[in-house]
């Protein structure tokens, strides 16, 4: 695994790659991609850090795992590459955001355009084998990703944190909050999205907080 990753993140997490922990995820994750059919497809694996470089992160969506259909992962949680039908949680999503903000839903469930205006779109394990969820967990994906979480809390200040479910909101325990808003909800999945994901407002509540350190506010729906 060659690890292409947008320099300020790079100096951010300097040293992180030379862990043994990513030497041996790296080793795992190479022969994979040699032997099965694994998604996101390879270049795309670092694609939340190379459309949000670490200078220009403004809130954060912690995810679990990429999806494990054809076509449907290219690096952002929750999002899907155009094309492709928009998944339950998104629709759930989608629906918060009409229901807090008046916005049209869209009729694809790709994110980029969140991620360019600064939102990290972080999946806790950034691989996975096809039609099979969860295959990568505990191989060293969330070593990693937690690294990333605690260098966000301490390195940046007035950061919004989405932490929607139970896992994202344990992975989200050592945020600082203190120095950023940390957002908690039910997960969007329709399983859960009833028990106090629908009505959370972290859309508005997100564009809120930025407004008031005179920044711009996300917009949530591409005009």
């Amino acid at each position: 695994m060659d690890v292409q990753i947008e320099q300020s993140w790079k100096d951010a997490l300097k040293g992180e790659f030379e862990k043994p922990y990513f030497k041996k995820l790296a080793d795992f994750v190479r022969a994979e991609y040699k032997t099965k059919t694994i998604y996101p497809p390879a270049g795309l694996i670092f694609n939340a850090f190379n459309l949000t470089p670490f200078n220009r992160v403004r809130a954060v969506i912690l995810g679990q795992d990429p999806y494990h259909g054809p076509n449907q992962a290219h690096g952002l949680c929750f999002s899907v590459q155009h094309g492709v039908q928009t998944p339950p949680s998104l629709k759930n999503i989608y629906k918060e955001i009409h229901d807090d903000l008046g916005l049209e839903i869209p009729d694809h469930g790709n994110l980029e355009h969140w991620a360019k205006q600064g939102v990290l779109l972080l999946n806790a394990t950034l691989s996975v084998q096809a039609g099979n969820a969860g295959s990568h967990q505990h191989k060293g994906w969330e070593e990693f990703t937690d690294a990333v979480i605690k260098t966000l809390s301490s390195q940046k200040e007035d950061l919004v944190f989405m932490l929607w479910g139970r896992y994202a909101q344990e992975k989200g325990e050592v945020i600082d909050t203190n120095k950023h808003l940390v957002l908690r909800a039910a997960h969007p999945s329709p399983l859960s999205a009833n028990n106090g994901f629908f009505g959370c407002r972290h859309f508005s509540k997100t564009n809120d907080y930025l407004l008031s350190l005179l920044e711009a506010p996300i917009e949530w729906v591409a005009k």
